[in-house]
């Protein structure tokens, strides 16, 4: 099924145009199913960043900035309707795209899209409410000043994005930065591009002014470091690993830029004896295993009451085992392959460690046997975990679930806490009073009650500890890429009469 669809060979996205990298050189682009190369993309230096920035910085200042960034929302959000549009009338290409580029199942590359088109709809309605936001009053205790706030656009941005939802966590940022006023550079992630890409030749098509938005492919280092550390770029919003946000933070402490990053997690799942075991269970196995388990927000720590610990698991096992692993593009596929054979190794290298520290492989931890190609992994539930382990301590970035019991709410808080990260969280239980207390406890920025991973558009998306800080979505992650302006002027007529008045002039 690759081999029928034609893969785009793309440029660099810049100023408007596609533009071959100074260089000219190019990274290859491989099917994670299948381990077979179906295209390439570009690979940009600093050189091409710097290309960019100035295409950015020069179309945030034509024609006195009236053409994006001082026009009006209502201006802005034509544009975001028109890409939205775009989008929904290629969702089956980009929903294809998308499958063999990062090996997400097609119904979910499909929502995914979907979720794109959303995205910029909302922020377009973002973008319109904004211009009934501006000189907002503020009350004074002086009745001879007035006052008032104006959201400006923070300017030049940089956004540098993951692979597990190319096309989506790109929007995340490109919607509302542009909402906003901003030019952007986007850096997406090299192991999958193409979708971003796909992204500039939309943006052509709508006739977006050129140099708003820029999109740079390449390898972290040589691309995304020079976009962080860049001294005419006012703002860097990122979402990966927490090594890589250290990093990116660290360079913009340099020239005290403003950064979002929104980092890893380990986050937990608390199951009390009360549930209903088939509901929990399909929740837990979607909160770890979706998106091929390849997710920030993972609730991969499952805390289970002892006293339904034996059969639940039991039944968490049957529903793991039902999982159809398969090409991504095969009807009815729930799990393909992780991105990559360097993630690959890495999940299986975690899954070991777990066995020599003494874990129980409970299920999966293979290769599914009927695949005898692709980065595929079984969907792995571990048991036997101690807090001290690897496996409960470390984020996998896999399908890959450890388990502990507890036999108070007391315990289950203290275990879920347990961790460095704070990004996430779900409680399943049928007594609402203990969500709610469980809820307040958690420390996190996300809480699922009777769920795992529902994502919308509308609430904001973020975590704390060393999942990052700032927030994505909402009116929050338009907050992001503005800057606020404080207006105060003096209305009486009377001298402000501090100093002493000077004698007149003698003529």
């Amino acid at each position: 099924m690759a081999a029928a669809m034609r893969i785009p060979v793309r440029q660099l996205f810049i100023d408007g145009d596609w533009r071959a990298p100074v260089l000219n050189n190019r990274i290859s682009v491989i099917n994670p199913a299948t381990e077979q190369i179906i295209g390439d993309i570009p690979a940009a230096t600093a050189e091409d960043v710097d290309i960019a920035v100035e295409a950015a910085r020069n179309a945030l200042a034509r024609n006195g900035g009236k053409d994006w960034a001082s026009a009006s929302g209502a201006h802005r959000a034509k544009y975001l309707r028109a890409i939205a549009a775009k989008i929904t009338e290629r969702k089956t290409e980009l929903a294809k795209l998308e499958c063999l580029d990062s090996g997400k199942p097609l119904d979910e590359a499909a929502w995914d899209i979907d979720d794109v088109a959303s995205c910029f709809e909302y922020n377009a309605d973002l973008a319109e409410a904004l211009d009934g936001k501006q000189k907002s009053p503020i009350s004074l205790p002086m009745e001879t000043f007035k006052s008032y706030t104006l959201k400006e656009p923070i300017g030049v941005v940089g956004l540098i994005t993951p692979w597990n939802y190319p096309m989506l966590m790109a929007t995340w940022k490109v919607a509302p930065a542009l909402a906003a006023g901003c030019a952007a550079i986007l850096k997406p992630s090299e192991l999958a591009s193409l979708t971003c890409l796909e992204l500039g030749e939309v943006c052509k098509d709508v006739g977006l002014p050129p140099g708003i938005l820029n999109i740079v492919t390449g390898l972290g280092s040589e691309a995304g470091a020079p976009l962080a550390s860049h001294p005419n770029v006012d703002k860097i919003a990122f979402t990966g690993s927490t090594a890589t946000g250290s990093k990116i933070m660290t360079a913009a402490a340099q020239q005290v830029k403003p950064v979002t990053l929104e980092l890893g997690g380990k986050s937990p799942i608390i199951v009390f004896e009360d549930v209903d075991l088939d509901q929990a269970a399909e929740w837990t196995a979607f909160g770890c295993f979706w998106t091929n388990g390849q997710i920030c927000s993972a609730t991969s720590r499952l805390l289970v009451h002892e006293n339904i610990a034996e059969k639940f698991l039991d039944r968490l096992v049957k529903w793991t085992k039902n999982i159809k692993i398969s090409d991504p593009l095969e009807e009815g596929c729930r799990l393909g392959p992780v991105v990559s054979g360097g993630q690959y190794e890495k999940v299986m290298q975690f899954i070991s460690t777990a066995k020599k520290e003494g874990a129980t492989i409970l299920s999966g931890g293979e290769r599914p046997k009927h695949l005898e190609k692709g980065y595929f992994i079984e969907p792995t539930i571990i048991s036997d975990v101690t807090t001290s382990m690897q496996i409960w301590r470390e984020e996998v970035f896999g399908p890959v679930l450890c388990v502990k019991t507890f036999k108070s709410e007391d315990e289950a808080i203290e275990l879920a806490n347990d961790t460095r990260y704070g990004l996430g969280g779900a409680v399943i239980s049928n007594d609402l009073e203990r969500c709610e207390r469980v809820t307040k406890a958690l420390q996190c920025g996300i809480v699922w009650v009777n769920c795992s991973q529902p994502c919308f558009c509308q609430a904001p998306w973020g975590g704390k500890k060393r999942s990052g800080f700032g927030r994505e979505l909402g009116e929050w992650g338009l907050d992001n890429y503005l800057s606020v302006k404080q207006v105060t002027q003096y209305i009486s007529d009377e001298p402000w009469g501090w100093y002493q008045s000077p004698s007149p002039s003698k003529l």
